[in-house]
């Protein structure tokens, strides 16, 4: 076990006090502007009157000179989409327009010189994913009902129905949710529109002049879904773009495609018809000549798949060229250098998420960050000579930093908002990693955090917490589930990543593969082995936790071993076939299960022998693993009661209102609360205080 942090004199109330917890500061979404001198990031704080996080957008000096600067304040909150070639700030937002209730996202332009923002472009069915070329012209994504020929009809319709009081969806493909919302009636589609002022350098104009957007694709249906982006050569003649294609069966596979903007023909540059491979994430290169796709390997339930980077002409006429194959590890967020001539990505890594080089020509990868951070929002300077990110651990929240590529990669802290909003402080313990040996001789790993007092007061009761995806890594800050709470509480947090985590190789993911109860179940029990042997942990007290696949994980331990005081099972699959029917992406998970595996490892068929206090969490809104897996794992809990009162140590936390996540405030309070609690009683002994927001 090797030590990660030092310990400082006094514990902060902000991991105690769930209140100072939720005001933290929550930074996302970085942006660069196109001469290097600006860098904006997203803000998010709680408006706790109305139960909600609010973003703003603030300033950071990229030279780190200067102390970060809040540009934006409505009270709709902002995110950041770039910039225009003459250095105006662009953002979304929903915020009203004097004379003008809609609430629909609004592209807006903040001049760079100073001044009011102002509406570029307001489409009907909202913005999504603007992206803006060197010549002034921007592309965004905006939902508009099926029959609709413009954004005139498209408002009309809209109008027809709410004066209607009508809400239902006629589907006619599937699928028809998406993590916490129904798809439709309206559909995306691809608009285009010259920035006005962009090309005489004269910034944003008035209404008057605002820029009509015009229709690129007309309606395409599920062709442009919430899992497609897109990019847009410098030139602005083409846009590149994730397109689903239906297949039988339900499913979809995802290609890429290049449009004219001006004609809106489109060219297929990168399919498998024989549904082998799909690709996606398309980033066009500075000269507009090539695009970097991630091209993924589609697995089945022999095969985990595989993704890498490859490139393809955005002219057409050749295949994808698959620069990254050989590489056992699976980027993201790819960005190119000024040159073209590498591209830089992230990919997982033993418990981190470092960045790391591509040559373009060879694919030849270099890692270019050596510490223990996760990073993402990559931005690559105009000159190629720093890389600007956003860097979390498992023991740092996401701040800005810059990255040099001269020489030697040095890591350096720009002063962030949270700098500026005094909300930097130490953590209330420390973090250690854990090793052990797998049943089958593969080496694990896992964080652990501890107190500061761990041993020295005596040992901590542990929290085995257990990740979702499944095929992800605990490698970064959490929100949600963030450990540092349990720590300030009192308990030590092992944060493992058992067979099917990424950044191990694909081997290590296949070790769990349509086995879920498998290898990821020895693995777990193998390195909570581990934990327990460390002088200041309490082996005798200790609890289990998990979320998505992590609440499916938790519910097949409450089945296959007492070992634990209290189980917490949040947005957790208990019915294999049930939830993956039931799934808003339901072909997805067939492909992976077969019957023969649903029937081996479905928690439900072990009910029987549960014995653990099992605290049960669920959101009605969620899609992904639908609240029908809590009803029936509530029932089947309640229905073996066997007191003569009907009582039972079990518990059920329903939110009416939240998703796969708990999102709002005040519930993430009532979740912490709750959590603690449960756990306190089960674990510590101590008398069940139901929290108050509860009655």
């Amino acid at each position: 076990m090797t030590a990660t942090d030092a310990r400082p004199d006094e514990q902060p109330d902000a991991y105690r006090d769930l209140d100072a917890y939720v005001r933290l500061p929550r930074v996302e979404g970085l942006r660069l502007s196109p001469d290097g001198r600006r860098l904006v990031v997203g803000v998010s704080t709680p408006d706790l009157e109305r139960n909600r996080y609010t973003s703003a957008l603030w300033e950071v000096d990229p030279e780190g000179e200067r102390p970060a600067r809040r540009l934006t304040r409505g009270d709709r909150g902002e995110s950041a989409a770039g910039f225009t070639p003459d250095g105006d700030l662009l953002f979304v937002s929903s915020r009203p327009e004097p004379g003008d209730d809609s609430t629909a996202p609004a592209l807006w332009a903040q001049p760079s010189g100073g001044g009011d923002a102002r509406v570029l472009v307001r489409p009907p069915g909202g913005v999504r994913g603007p992206v803006v070329s060197e010549s002034g012209t921007v592309v965004l994504g905006s939902g508009m009902m099926p029959s609709a020929p413009g954004a005139a009809a498209d408002k009309e319709l809209r109008e027809g129905r709410e004066k209607a009081r009508v809400s239902a969806i006629l589907h006619e493909e599937f699928p028809i949710r998406y993590w916490d919302h129904h798809l439709g009636p309206d559909r995306t589609r691809l608009l285009a529109a010259a920035l006005p002022g962009a090309a005489a350098g004269g910034g944003t104009a008035g209404t008057e002049d605002r820029p009509e957007p015009r229709d690129v694709t007309g309606h395409v249906g599920r062709a442009l879904d919430e899992e497609c982006s897109w990019d847009i050569t410098p030139d602005g003649t083409t846009v590149v773009s994730t397109w689903a294609v239906a297949e039988p069966g339900g499913s979809q596979r995802y290609t890429v495609v290049a449009l004219d903007v001006a004609t809106g023909q489109r060219r297929t540059l990168a399919d498998d018809p024989e549904g082998a491979h799909e690709y996606h994430s398309p980033r066009i290169s500075p000269d507009g000549a090539r695009a970097a796709v991630i091209v993924r390997r589609r697995g089945d339930a022999a095969d985990p798949g595989h993704e890498w980077l490859g490139l393809v002409p955005v002219d057409g006429g050749a295949p994808v060229a698959d620069l990254t194959a050989g590489w056992d590890r699976i980027p993201r967020g790819a960005r190119w250098t000024p040159d073209g001539s590498a591209l830089i990505a992230v990919a997982d890594d033993h418990g981190r998420a470092p960045l790391w080089r591509v040559d373009a020509g060879t694919g030849e990868v270099s890692r270019l960050t050596a510490d223990d951070g996760a990073y993402s929002d990559i931005q690559v300077s105009p000159d190629g000579r720093r890389v600007y990110a956003l860097r979390s651990a498992v023991d740092s929240p996401p701040a800005p930093v810059s990255v040099s590529l001269d020489g030697e990669p040095e890591i350096t802290a720009l002063p962030g908002p949270a700098r500026a909003l005094g909300a930097e402080g130490p953590l209330p313990g420390r973090l250690e990693e854990v090793t052990a040996t797998a049943e089958d001789g593969t080496a694990l790993r896992a964080w652990l955090a501890l107190p500061h007092d761990a041993g020295e007061q005596g040992p901590a009761p542990l929290l085995l917490w257990i990740h979702g995806g499944p095929v992800m890594s605990w490698n970064a800050w959490s929100w949600r589930w963030n450990p540092w709470i349990a720590v300030a509480h009192g308990y030590a947090v092992l944060l493992p990543d058992p067979a099917l985590s990424t950044g191990y190789g694909t081997d290590f993911v296949r070790r769990g593969w349509g086995r879920w109860g498998g290898a990821p179940y020895t693995d777990l029990m193998t390195i909570t082995d581990a934990a327990v042997e460390h002088p200041g942990i309490d082996g005798a007290r200790t609890a289990a936790m998990g979320g998505s696949f992590g609440g499916y994980m938790a519910n097949w331990i409450a089945g296959h071993t007492g070992r634990f005081r209290a189980i917490v099972t949040h947005a957790s699959v208990w019915n294999l076939e049930q939830s993956s029917d039931a799934a808003d992406f339901a072909y997805w998970f067939h492909r992976g299960l077969t019957p023969g595996i649903i029937a081996a490892d479905s928690p439900h068929h072990h009910a029987d022998a549960i014995t653990t206090p099992m605290l049960v969490i669920h959101g009605d809104k969620d899609y992904r693993v639908p609240v029908g897996e809590g009803l029936s794992l509530w029932w089947a809990l309640a229905s073996r009661a066997t007191a003569e009162d009907g009582s039972m140590p079990h518990k059920f936390l329903y939110f009416p209102d939240e998703n796969h996540w708990i999102l709002t405030p005040h519930h993430a309070k009532v979740w912490y609360q709750t959590v603690l609690a449960f756990i306190a009683h089960h674990v510590d002994g101590e008398e069940w205080r139901r929290p108050p927001l509860l009655g």
